[in-house]
């Protein structure tokens, strides 16, 4: 089945009070519908049994080739940035997995230092029933992001733009942010959960200190930027907070990932649907909705940048 992937005459960004963000996250069930989980899969169309950015299984070895250097990918336009509400901010923008990485299997489950241990150096990602790949959806929401975010002046990096081969590595991510100085990173993903399991979450970065990791001066500027991604993720698109993580809050905390170990930053990730599911796949699969959602996570990213 095609897919469109040509995004909609987009919007400026429209920063809402940080009450009425936090509203909208719908704390309690009575407010709030279905939601969802983050989660990854191993190979495209299967479900992680942990779910959530940097989690992988282990998949057949292909032949090995040299990880290419990790570089932010910028604008594909070199316009000037409007003047406007974020104005010499930079926002670092992480489009979970590479359409690539299936063809390198050998070389993503690699082993890279996350602080705390060690994981693989990224995963495939999920993909609906009939296909439709979360590496895929992460770039299109990706690219409306940036330009809802250039045209309040943001100056916007991504961390790959589908023009490698694979990857980058979950601690290359975190680096390319970290050298970005970035105000704000948000990674982009869509989880591999089960049937049943509805909405979006987003991940927050737990109190983690050990190798190369230290995440206590950014654990509560995340936390912010991340309670307000939700309260604007759901009032825009109209989905409701995950059913089954977070408590019916839109907000899970992890000491486990290394794309969130290793910032410096602050940074989130952002599940917004569970491709697995039917009713959550129809939205996903969906231009207008993909748009809502890019709206969502640009008024948040706005509300945190200007608050």
């Amino acid at each position: 089945m095609p897919y469109d992937d040509s995004p909609p005459p987009t919007r400026r960004a429209r920063p809402l009070s940080v009450a009425a963000a936090l509203a909208a996250v719908c704390l309690t069930a009575a407010g709030c519908g279905g939601g969802q989980e983050p989660g990854e899969a191993g190979a495209a169309g299967a479900a992680s049994p942990r779910p959530g950015g940097d989690a992988a299984t282990s998949t057949a070895p292909t032949p090995t080739g040299k990880q290419p250097e990790p570089t932010a990918s910028a604008s594909p336009s070199a316009k000037p940035l409007p003047k406007g509400p974020l104005t010499g901010r930079t926002v670092v923008i992480d489009p979970g997995h590479n359409p690539g990485n299936r063809d390198h299997t050998r070389e993503i489950n690699r082993q890279v230092d996350i602080g705390t241990g060690r994981k693989e150096c990224d995963t495939t990602g999920t993909a609906t029933n009939d296909g439709y790949a979360e590496a895929r959806f992460t770039l299109d929401v990706s690219h409306r992001l940036r330009a809802l975010l250039q045209a309040e002046g943001a100056r916007v990096r991504l961390t790959h733009d589908a023009d490698r081969p694979f990857g980058p590595c979950i601690d290359e991510r975190a680096r390319i942010g970290n050298e970005a100085k970035a105000d704000a990173v948000v990674s982009v993903h869509a989880d591999g959960s089960a049937v049943g399991n509805r909405g979006f979450h987003v991940i927050l970065p737990a109190g983690v200190k050990g190798g190369g990791a230290d995440t206590s001066k950014i654990v509560k500027s995340s936390a912010d930027l991340g309670a307000r991604i939700a309260g604007h993720f759901a009032r825009t698109t109209g989905s409701a907070p995950s059913n089954y993580i977070g408590g019916n809050t839109g907000l899970d905390t992890r000491g486990d990932l290394g794309g969130l170990n290793l910032s410096t930053v602050p940074k989130v990730f952002v599940e917004c649907g569970n491709m697995r599911d039917p009713k959550d796949a129809a939205l996903l699969t969906s231009a207008s909705w993909r748009q809502k959602a890019a709206q969502g996570l640009a008024d948040g990213i706005t509300s945190y940048l200007k608050g």
